[in-house]
């Protein structure tokens, strides 16, 4: 090998490490689960079976092909609608068939904070029976719940007392770390959407990615100055029609932050979910929040939500799930 020829190999592999070492240090192994709530559809109530149909196989259909796994938290009172049972019924059964995971989000999304320890309890027991018996039929049980509106308790002993009987009855709470509020912007999409407004429905779509990016670099920091890394990030997302015509994008705005998609149970393997947590109050929150709050550290400076939203949100009357 002559002398010029060594040179450039020796060249070309500097340049090759250093470019490496560069791509590397901006993008982080950075891993989120991804968690879809109030399933068979957030707005199941003003939806046919055949709308909720339609939108879950194009749900679905997206985070199959991108190859993402999910588990989606089912009220099993959406199920129930005089002469569509049925088919509400089989939109569920979609998801075990398209490869998905189930979880209970209790029977009629019923807050601990607003109806105390022993309705609740109730409301997670009812909320099982369907979602149990579609389970079984694929060889699973039921692992995770979430908690309605994230509201774990006004009170610790509460809280503690909550979790003890989670526990006992099989389930691992599925805490969330990344939430950008798709529910508030999807209700508005809905109606633009029903009237053909096509030009609000993009300028709702550009404003949730920008608010999601915006939120997704605010709770990577927060997790940094609060435990020290970025964890294995969960988010959460809501069945709809925004979801079902967009997640894609959605998907693409996290590979672009260096995400890879995981399992649910591969993020709560991570060791940040065993870290201490005496959060408590009227509002629930994420967890990232949950730590720095446990830590004397209240967080300050997260993005402020757009409120032309959330003024046509409420302008709509749409209740939050």
């Amino acid at each position: 090998m002559n002398h010029n020829v060594r040179l450039f190999i020796i060249l070309f592999l500097c340049t090759y490490f250093s470019m490496s070492t560069a791509f590397a240090a901006g993008r982080p192994d950075r891993q989120v689960a991804v968690t879809i709530d109030d399933l068979p559809a957030g707005m199941a109530d003003r939806m046919s079976a055949a709308a909720i149909t339609d939108m879950t196989q194009r749900l679905l259909g997206t985070l199959r092909d991108q190859k993402v796994p999910v588990v989606g938290f089912v009220n099993e009172k959406k199920l129930f609608k005089a002469g569509e049972a049925d088919e509400r019924i089989a939109a569920l059964q979609m998801w075990l068939d398209y490869g998905f995971e189930l979880g209970n989000h209790t029977f009629s999304h019923s807050s601990l904070n607003q109806v105390g320890l022993p309705a609740w309890e109730d409301d997670v027991v009812q909320g099982e029976s369907v979602t149990r018996m579609l389970l079984s039929q694929h060889k699973m049980k039921m692992r995770y719940f979430r908690h309605p509106f994230l509201d774990v308790g006004r009170d610790l002993k509460t809280r503690v007392d909550a979790e003890a009987f989670l526990t006992a009855r099989g389930y691992r709470i599925a805490p969330v770390t990344l939430d950008a509020w798709d529910w508030m912007y999807a209700g508005v999409y809905e109606d633009a959407k029903t009237r053909n407004d096509t030009a609000l429905q993009q300028q709702l779509v550009k404003s949730y990615l920008e608010y999601s990016d915006a939120m997704f670099a605010f709770e990577e920091q927060l997790a940094v100055r609060t435990i020290g890394y970025e964890p294995k990030q969960i988010l959460l997302l809501h069945g709809n029609n925004l979801e079902a015509d967009h997640i894609g994008e959605l998907i693409e705005l996290l590979r672009k932050r260096g995400y890879r998609f995981i399992t649910l149970a591969e993020a709560l393997g991570d060791e940040a979910y065993s870290l201490p947590d005496t959060y408590v109050g009227e509002e629930g929150t994420g967890w990232i929040e949950h730590w720095a709050i446990t830590q004397g550290k209240p967080p300050q400076g997260s993005p402020v939500f757009p409120q032309w939203v959330i003024d046509r949100s409420i302008a709509l009357k749409q209740p939050q799930p």
